[in-house]
């Protein structure tokens, strides 16, 4: 397994952050960990890439402990944290070389124009780092921007440029926490498209609380409400472990009372679209599509449309962490 979780907990004072979690993750997965602010999401990246330890259980990457064997399991996660710190005052591949150890502190004092020179100086094993430089500016779309000043760039460059620092040391396992945090819509777009081409060649498990990101990008779905898994499923079997019974959506050719459809034998709830389109929930997992087309004979109505849908994942993920 990339990722392994067993019955985690994690107590900061009085609180009890997370409650023996339990999850796995396989290589070549892309999973989305779901949650409210404050759910427990953070904390278990963070414990997951050795900045904090957990108050009990276990947990591994890459069959590496994150206890006793922290330093491995650095070599095998790149992590991108939420606030993404990043030295704002120094360029694109001018950081990504401080970061990778090609230029230390005094080589960053000279001017970004004397960078691709005294790069071009540096001989084997140096030369492997630059090429890996190179690829991940490519990966990240970065080419355009890597002799700018990385507090010029936008937010959604600057999230490509985190990105391409925890891609540096070519990870097996990629953890990102809210990676697409405060982007515009064209900047979200982008970062999710980066984020899918990544996950085709590695284990990508990342932190969110917008449901469209996860059908968008992941295979599967961890939800975690209040320090504890409440779902854990692929992102389309989430669909259907609503216990609000299935939803049917239906057309009549003239107006109707809702009130008369709430009396349709298995009907929970009514909601109206307009006065002759109709969301109609059942009480259980029965399909009330016959009940509903007999109310419609019975009320000389004819229905011009009429058919099961999904709840949204929205609103599963509302149903599973209200309270």
């Amino acid at each position: 397994m990339s990722i392994k979780v067993s019955s985690i907990t994690k107590i900061y004072g009085k609180q009890k952050a997370l409650d023996a979690v339990s999850f796995e993750i396989a290589p070549g997965e892309v999973v989305g960990l779901l949650g409210p602010n404050g759910a427990g999401k953070s904390t278990i990246m963070k414990i997951l890439t050795c900045f904090i330890p957990p108050t009990s259980g276990d947990a591994s990457v890459c069959n590496f402990d994150i206890l006793e064997q922290s330093i491995e399991v650095r070599k095998k996660v790149g992590y991108l944290p939420e606030n993404n710190p990043l030295y704002l005052d120094l360029y694109v591949e001018e950081f990504l070389s401080f970061i990778d150890g090609i230029l230390t502190a005094s080589d960053i004092q000279h001017p970004a124009s004397s960078i691709p020179a005294s790069l071009a100086g540096r001989q084997h094993p140096l030369a492997n780092k630059r090429k890996r430089i190179a690829e991940v500016i490519d990966l990240t779309g970065l080419q355009a921007e890597k002799h700018k000043k990385i507090g010029a760039l936008s937010k959604g460059f600057r999230q490509r440029v985190g990105l391409a620092q925890a891609l540096l040391h070519d990870p097996e396992v990629l953890i990102l926490d809210e990676p697409t945090s405060g982007l515009d819509p064209n900047q979200l777009l982008e970062i999710r498209s980066l984020i899918k081409t990544i996950g085709k060649e590695k284990t990508v498990m990342l932190s969110t609380h917008i449901m469209q990101e996860v059908e968008a990008i992941c295979d599967r779905a961890i939800i975690i409400h209040k320090g504890k898994i409440v779902a854990d499923d692929s992102t389309q079997n989430l669909h259907h472990i609503s216990s609000s019974g299935n939803v049917v959506r239906v057309e009549f050719s003239s107006a109707v009372d809702a009130a008369l459809l709430a009396k349709i034998n298995g009907v929970k709830a009514v909601k109206t679209i307009s006065p002759v389109s109709f969301q109609l929930t059942a009480q259980s997992a029965n399909d009330i599509r016959p009940d509903v087309f007999r109310f419609a004979v019975d009320q000389k109505l004819t229905v011009l449309a009429m058919q099961k849908e999904e709840l949204r994942l929205e609103e599963v993920f509302q149903e599973l962490t209200k309270g």
